[in-house]
């Protein structure tokens, strides 16, 4: 059984959401032109695979987890609390851009905005998670941090 939740927050992906559907059209319309019915299908279908996997970023801590996930939930990653010591809000440059990539500052997990979170391991990891609420989240995970 599941710990109850501390935390819940789902972030739709506004800036990956957009781009994906223009594409898609695009593409329908180029294959629809051309007569190319492999672009036509393809270029959709590949999109509408790329919606189901990063529509959200959803954020959740219970009381020994932070747990984040995109879209349907088959790109996650778990972070023991005790692993963290210690988390920031920040506000990402721009060049970050959105999705799953390396930074400067570390891994960067994010589907829309520059808010994002900054969080340090024990290790000396760091990762930054997008969040539209980043006072909240660092505060829930501070707490979640001294509760533990």
């Amino acid at each position: 059984m599941r710990p109850p939740l501390r935390y819940r927050h789902t972030q739709f992906a506004t800036a990956i959401v957009a781009p994906l559907l223009l594409v898609a059209v695009l593409a329908a319309g180029v294959g629809g032109l051309t007569g190319v019915m492999l672009i036509t299908v393809i270029g959709p279908a590949l999109m509408a695979v790329f919606l189901v996997l990063f529509y959200a970023l959803t954020v959740e801590i219970d009381a020994a987890h932070l747990l984040f996930r995109f879209g349907v939930g088959l790109i996650r990653k778990r972070v023991l609390l005790a692993e963290i010591v210690d988390v920031q809000p920040v506000r990402n440059s721009w060049l970050y851009g959105w999705g799953i990539h390396r930074t400067p500052r570390g891994w960067l997990y994010n589907v829309s905005g520059w808010e994002a979170v900054e969080i340090t391991l024990t290790s000396g990891e760091r990762l930054r998670l997008g969040t539209d609420e980043p006072q909240k989240l660092a505060q829930v995970l501070r707490a979640a941090q001294s509760g533990r």
